[in-house]
């Protein structure tokens, strides 16, 4: 097996941003101290923190928690936190989740690859929708609640990867991208491509030729 090439990344431009390593490409290799390991699916809380340090809102809904990894930077950087999980009774997809929190400055959103995880049994889960169509519908309603608790300027972060179900496959962030768009919301930035280390796949020995992902892509929004 040919090694692969040890790179350097592309030299970035000067300006004036408040976390100048924050680029289109985000390449930490550990974790950090945030959310559990255990948890699988669970993202590293380097790039919330960058993001959190780059547009500093007072407020940030997690509106999936997870392990936790949002809610952890946020207590690291001393910023009011609310999150939720459908685990906890709170399904994104409903409304009534959002109510009695007021307005959020952002909101960081790390859903499952559809059904490339199964978390639990719950139907409303993202994660058991029984088509890419119905998991598509139900981000569509997740990403509107969200606008609608979003104060002015705030936005709108959305990490996720695609994966091949079948031999086909499913573009979850361009999907999801065109989908955001179509309701009012715009990108705020450039995609941020995000190597994913660690990853359970890439530790296995596959009976068929592809080419592997080792990124995902975190797209923020804004009203447009």
């Amino acid at each position: 097996m040919t090694p692969l090439p040890q790179i350097s990344l592309p030299a970035a431009p000067v300006t004036t941003s408040s976390v100048p390593h924050l680029t289109s490409i985000h390449a930490n290799a550990k974790r950090g101290p945030y959310g559990s390991s255990r948890y699988r699916g669970n993202c590293g809380g380097y790039l919330i923190r960058d993001l959190l340090n780059y547009y500093n809102p007072n407020h940030v809904l997690d509106p999936m928690k997870g392990s936790g990894t949002c809610q952890d930077v946020c207590r690291e950087l001393q910023i009011t936190c609310t999150s939720m999980d459908i685990r906890e009774g709170d399904d994104a997809a409903d409304p009534s989740s959002y109510v009695g929190f007021g307005k959020v400055d952002f909101v960081w959103m790390h859903p499952p690859y559809w059904s490339m995880i199964k978390y639990n049994e719950d139907p409303n889960c993202l994660s058991n929708a029984p088509s890419l169509d119905a998991f598509l519908d139900r981000m569509a309603i997740v990403l509107e609640n969200c606008r609608v608790v979003l104060a002015p300027k705030g936005k709108i972060a959305v990490l996720i990867g695609g994966f091949s179900v079948k031999g086909r496959y499913q573009p979850l962030s361009q999907l999801i991208m065109a989908r955001a768009i179509d309701q009012g919301l715009w990108p705020a930035t450039t995609e941020i491509i995000r190597f994913q280390h660690g990853n359970t796949s890439s530790r296995r020995t596959y009976n068929r030729s592809f080419i592997p992902g080792l990124h995902d892509t975190c797209m923020v929004f804004e009203e447009a």
